[in-house]
């Protein structure tokens, strides 16, 4: 599949429903995220909130329909850690495999400074080779690793911590 008719833009609230059930497709997979049980859009309505112009919330649309959507998010509420914040990438199952998780990673680098960042860091469960390439071949490092943090389906999981620092 290529990649044809791309958007990447700043998501706004009407876009949750596709969020939501982007999410949600990474929920019944059992392997891209913790969380075990779907979410709603009225339970992420918050969340979707907190997002600001110096932690953007971005969907991708490829011909017209939300296919991936990125967000910054703080990566402590401490006020030193200003300089560093949390990134997370879902694309459809449709859409994995094309690059689409790079170019919104690539995009989240380079606009990375403008919005006073020096550093970006991933949690991926280590079991999800997807993301473990995604962030490694866009430059992530392995920081740390939390050993059997996560139980998901009856087995403990260990989550990556992927950073990255960014010019």
């Amino acid at each position: 599949m290529t990649i044809r008719n791309l958007v990447i833009r700043d998501a706004v609230e009407s876009d949750l429903p596709a969020i939501v059930a982007i999410f949600n497709e990474a929920v019944a997979n059992g392997y891209s995220t913790a969380q075990t049980t779907p979410v709603t859009v009225e339970s992420r309505i918050p969340w979707f909130r907190s997002h600001s112009p110096k932690r953007p919330f971005w969907v991708a649309e490829v011909d017209g329909k939300v296919a991936a959507w990125f967000s910054f998010q703080d990566f402590h509420d401490r006020s030193g850690y200003h300089i560093t914040a949390e990134v997370s990438v879902y694309l459809t199952a449709a859409h994995q495999g094309h690059g689409l998780g790079k170019r919104l990673l690539e995009q989240a680098i380079a606009g990375a400074p403008k919005l006073g960042l020096r550093n970006l860091v991933g949690l991926v469960q280590a079991h999800n080779e997807h993301s473990v390439k995604l962030f490694t071949r866009a430059g992530f490092a392995e920081w740390g690793r939390l050993p059997k943090v996560a139980e998901m389906n009856g087995i403990e999981r260990d989550l990556v911590i992927f950073g990255r620092r960014v010019p």
